[in-house]
């Protein structure tokens, strides 16, 4: 690049566990870039995971929902236009859009950087709106690895994936009130159970959840408590039901910021396919990883295999909303004995 980059926008607005994959490309930029001015587009609903990061220096919110309703809404389409001429205000010099969306390719567009790098293979026709189109090496698997395809063409393939969360003291004594209130002292023992997921296929049985928070009850006089968003209550209820040692029910009640800071603290981790077990893998906490359909070769907890649990391990098994046969089929017996490993080996 001849040109000096002073300004570069990330483009990854969503899920919580892309958000974290896409972490070690942020690194990986501030390295080569150490005076540039970094900003990241991300949904107001997973800003928290990004926000204060010390290698980042803008978050830009983009309201999907609100804008959304442009074509039905003059308030709506007026706030649409208003977030597009701010974002080409800021004259950025450098795009990367990890998305790979035509919204995304059109928002690289927009910002009139004069590069804009994104998928070769952006759906949605994404591809259109990059001057730098990034193919698959063939061998990229892990949702990291296909991050990592940037690392060569913008300069740091030499740079190792790292993950860094940012966490406030607001976060961690927020998360510190909620744990006493769940009974979890100062420097307390507990395990964080995830039993949520996206979809119903990824589940793991509540009951199972259950049994598992019991052995850890019996076994090791380690108490649970159960994180979630608010859709995913009734789940989390099912598990408090069903389990002997009265776990805590915290689901709800935790901002994004204030369930790292918990994950943080945590003994173990035992969770589905879903953005706390990523966040846990990126803390590095022992973790019990259930999968069903997903293959965890492209969607598991980075550089842990070691915690993933699963019932098939054939990886041509391709996912399916609606059949939870597979995650149904993870035994109880299976996930403690990773449970075991895990605190044997990573448990501090």
């Amino acid at each position: 690049m001849s040109d000096p980059i002073r300004r570069i926008l990330i483009i990854k607005p969503s899920a919580l566990g892309d958000v974290v994959h896409g972490l070690p490309v942020l690194h990986g930029l501030r390295v080569v870039h150490p005076a540039a001015h970094i900003a990241w587009m991300i949904r107001p609903a997973f800003a928290d995971a990004i926000r204060g990061h010390r290698e980042l220096d803008e978050v830009i919110l983009f309201d999907r929902r609100r804008y959304g309703q442009a074509w039905r809404s003059p308030g709506a389409m007026r706030d649409l236009v208003r977030w597009l001429w701010g974002l080409a205000e800021r004259r950025f010099d450098l795009v990367v859009d990890l998305q790979g969306l035509f919204r995304s390719g059109f928002f690289s567009l927009v910002s009139l950087a004069r590069r804009r790098y994104g998928p070769a293979g952006a759906r949605e026709f994404g591809w259109l709106f990059y001057n730098h189109r990034i193919g698959s090496n063939g061998q990229a698997r892990h949702a990291v690895e296909r991050n990592y395809r940037f690392a060569a063409s913008l300069g740091f393939a030499h740079v190792p994936p790292r993950f860094e969360l940012p966490i406030s003291d607001e976060s961690r004594r927020a998360a510190a009130e909620l744990l006493a209130g769940a009974g979890v002292g100062a420097g307390g023992r507990f395990a964080a159970l995830a039993p949520g997921a996206s979809y119903g296929s990824k589940r793991w049985p509540a009951e199972r959840f259950a049994a598992l928070a019991d052995h850890l009850a019996d076994r090791h006089g380690i108490g649970s408590v159960l994180i979630g968003a608010p859709g995913e209550r009734t789940v989390c209820e099912a598990v408090r039901s069903a389990a002997r040692c009265g776990p805590a029910d915290l689901s709800g009640a935790t901002s994004v910021a204030v369930m790292i800071a918990l994950l943080e603290r945590a003994a173990v981790v035992v969770s589905n396919d879903s953005g706390p077990m990523h966040i846990a893998a990126a803390l590095g906490r022992p973790l019990v990883a259930i999968f069903g359909p997903t293959d965890p070769a492209r969607t598991g907890p980075w550089g842990r295999p070691d915690s993933v649990v699963r019932a098939v391990d054939d990886a041509r098994h391709h996912f399916r909303h609606d059949d939870d046969s597979q995650v149904a089929a993870v035994t109880v017996e299976r996930a403690v004995a990773t449970l075991e490993e895990q605190l044997k080996t990573r448990g501090r």
